[in-house]
């Protein structure tokens, strides 16, 4: 999979959606704005697509994080809780492909599960909640939260779902990799 050409695309679909929300106030240039959104809705939609048929965690985090990071960017100064989410659910992120890098360390990996709590509730089918899992599931949260609020378009809504399936993926996939770290301990 060629994550440079997803993640142009993703730059490219976020700046479309944001032009195109900025050509939604302007008189007469509404339908500008319009075809500009849906063209970047339609990229972005697909880009997320192509990552989730990847199963690669990697690739679903780093397609994410770059649309955080351009919803960031775009992000008015003044909306600080927006910009706080944003910033925490970036630094999970991080942390996740932290913890993806020492899940392909077997030897690594092992030791470090002996920190986590053994309380099911603190699992994931049976293997630590640990940074990737919770970075996953917040955003999921943060997703479906969105998704509830009144007024958002049923285009962009189809968006928020793939994102939110993603991230159901990139855990399923990451199950997979900590079952292959753990499978002579498990």
């Amino acid at each position: 999979m060629d994550q440079t050409g997803l993640l142009n695309d993703i730059f490219v679909g976020a700046n479309n959606i944001n032009e195109g929300r900025k050509g939604f106030a302007v008189p007469g240039k509404e339908r500008e704005g319009r075809l500009s959104y849906e063209n970047g809705i339609a990229l972005a939609l697909a880009v997320f697509q192509k990552a989730y048929l990847s199963a690669d965690p990697q690739t679903l985090i780093l397609v994410e994080m770059a649309f955080l990071n351009q919803e960031l960017q775009f992000c008015a100064k003044g909306d600080i809780d927006t910009r706080n989410s944003l910033t925490y659910a970036l630094q999970g992120f991080r942390d996740a492909l932290r913890a993806l890098g020492v899940v392909e360390d077997t030897d690594a990996y092992r030791n470090a599960e002996e920190t986590y709590p053994t309380d099911p509730k603190k699992r994931v089918q049976g293997f630590p909640a640990d940074a990737f899992h919770q970075a996953c599931s917040a955003h999921y949260t943060r997703l479906r939260n969105i998704l509830r609020a009144p007024g958002i378009e049923m285009l962009e809504k189809a968006l928020l779902k793939q994102r939110a399936t993603n991230m159901k993926a990139a855990q399923r996939a990451y199950v997979e990799k900590q079952r292959k770290a753990l499978s002579d301990t498990k």
